[in-house]
Order: structure tokens, then sequence, then C-alpha cells
């Protein structure tokens, strides 16, 4: 048997797991010509995945321009072949979420089955109530959360058609056809331990570690584990993801330096480019930081590239780094 996730196949009960790179797009003041550029660019490179943030407004002000997440992601599927897909990660309560749920299913259609559905609760207030939307507190936005994922498994699964009576996810006899392709994975980033992990424990095919939380990843993952267990679910079936900063540079003399100002420019957003975990230095540096996150027992990496121009440090990851993990 072979599972959805295309780096990792399970044999019986032997299961061999190879690393997963995904890497982000310029999306923020950026043009749509230069996140094409990148799509294919970082396809070329070998990259496995391509990741946009789900954001209606940039993080820092409304003013700044951001292209729409899923807008963005069906044009990249239309442009690419072999990579797959997702937001890091998609606010469940920020749209209708069986209006989303079919976005999705579209998406992944005109992708042919290369969606990962990444879901979170939401942060920023006006993406929601300037477009109409309630921000209710973070107890409510992550039941919308869970609510969200159950319906969505239930308008891409065999039924033809869904009804949904939640606390804050509502659908009556909603059609979703055609179905997706394959079944979407789901992925779930956050790092709360008494809620959101266990949603994901329940629910995700993928979890999702911010950057910011990096450091404390083997805590996370044993976190994670415990709900598992608490709810009956092997963990071997959800597969761990560490959003990161890579800063990487030929020679540890260049590389410093942007360490140091990775540092001043993302502060803790982005996570420690100097910390315990963080993917920083030479090729071979960072290929030691790597096998650090997998004997961990993460095994995925959605990377945001340090530099002016992303697809440089990318080229070099890819060459010098990627093939170890092959």
């Amino acid at each position: 048997m072979i599972r959805w996730f295309r780096r990792f196949e399970i044999h019986g009960d032997d299961m061999t797991a190879k690393a997963h790179f995904g890497v982000t797009l310029p999306q923020i003041k950026r043009p749509w010509v230069a996140a094409a550029d990148a799509a294919r660019a970082f396809e070329a490179m070998g990259y496995d995945s391509l990741w946009v943030c789900d954001h209606l407004y940039g993080p820092q002000s409304p003013q700044l321009p951001i292209l729409e997440a899923w807008s963005m992601i069906a044009a990249v599927a239309a442009i690419t072949e072999r990579v797959e897909l997702g937001t890091l990660v998609t606010p469940a309560g920020m749209r209708n979420p069986a209006h989303l749920g079919k976005v999705i299913a579209t998406v992944d259609n005109i992708a042919g089955g290369r969606v990962i559905a990444g879901l979170g609760g939401g942060w920023m207030p006006r993406e929601f109530t300037d477009f109409g939307m309630p921000f209710p507190d973070t107890p409510q936005r992550l039941v919308q959360l869970e609510e969200t994922v159950e319906l969505f498994k239930r308008m891409w699964g065999d039924e033809d058609e869904v009804t949904y009576d939640g606390r804050y996810v509502k659908a009556s006899g909603v059609v979703c056809q055609p179905k997706p392709p394959r079944r979407i994975p789901i992925l779930i980033g956050g790092a709360g331990e008494r809620v959101t992990l266990k949603i994901t424990a329940r629910h995700a095919d993928i979890w999702n570690n911010a950057a910011g939380h990096q450091a404390a990843l083997d805590h996370k993952i044993d976190v994670l584990r415990r709900h598992c267990d608490d709810v009956g679910r092997d963990p071997g079936e959800i597969v761990a993801s560490q959003q990161c900063l890579v800063t990487i540079a030929p020679d540890a003399q260049r590389a410093q330096p942007m360490a140091d100002q990775a540092q001043r420019i993302f502060g803790g957003h982005m996570g420690d480019p100097k910390g315990p975990l963080a993917i920083t230095g030479t090729p071979e540096r960072c290929a030691e930081q790597i096998h650090r996150h997998i004997d961990l027992g993460c095994t995925m990496f959605v990377i945001e590239f340090f530099g002016k121009d992303t697809q440089e440090p990318a080229q070099l990851f890819a060459e010098e780094v990627m093939p170890a993990f092959r």
C-alpha cells in the first residue's frame, strides 16, 4: 500500500521515510510574474511542494499588496506538473466553509490531485471582519476549525449531498462535484497543546509546527503523540512538518552575517536563525540540522529562504543539501 504522501511509502509494517522539502513562493509586494517564475524554477530544482500564506492583508499592514492564496494556487497548478501545492495556513472561519471546500476541490482538479489543504484558526481580526465574517474568540475559532475539517472530509468523500449542523459551520444539501482526484491531505498548523494538537491527532495527515516554535519541536511532537494515544490513533499516520527560515551560504564567512541580518529583520516571527534547530550556515551545517529534525520525528520542511533573490539560496540548497535525503 502506498500512502497519499509522495515521499512516504508503507510496505506492510515497514515505513521508509525520505525528507520532503517544500518552499514558499513570493507573494507580498511581488507581482504574479515573480511568483510564476519562482514556481517554475523551484519545481525544476526538484522541490517537492510549493506553499503560499493565506492572508487577505499583508501581516504588517492592510495596505501591503498581497496575492490571494487560493487564486494563486490555482494559477500555480496550471503552470506546474509535479509539485504538491498548499497553504500555510488557511484560517477556517475567514471564508464561508462550504464555499471554500468547493474552491479547494476545484483547485485540486486543476492540479490533477496535488493540493494539500493547510488549515488553522487564524489570528488577524480585520481579515475576517472587513470581509463580512465574524471573528470569534480563540476557543470558538478552534471549534470552527474542527467543524470545517469534518465538513471538508464529507464534501470531498462519497456523499452526493452534505448537510452539516455544527455550532459555527452550517451546510444544507451541499453538492461538491467534481470530487477531488485524490483524498486531499489535511495539514493543521499550530502549536497549541491543549486544543490544536488534539484536533490534529483526530483529523490531520500533516501537522506543521510554526517557525516561532521550532526550538520546541521535540516537546510539541511528544505532546502530539500523547494526544494520538488518547484518541487511539497511530502517531505514525501524521507527518510532522516544520516551517523554517533557511539561511544558507557557500561558506561560514558569508553565512554568519546573513544569520545576523535575518535575526534583525525577522525577530522571532520566523524563529531564531541562531537557535538550536536553526537551519543556518554552510550546506554541510544545514544538512546536519535537518538530520537533527529527522531524529526528532520531523521529516517535512516548509522553507522560507533568506535572501533578496530566494532562487539563489534555493539552488544551492537543492544542489548541495537535498541529494543527501533522497
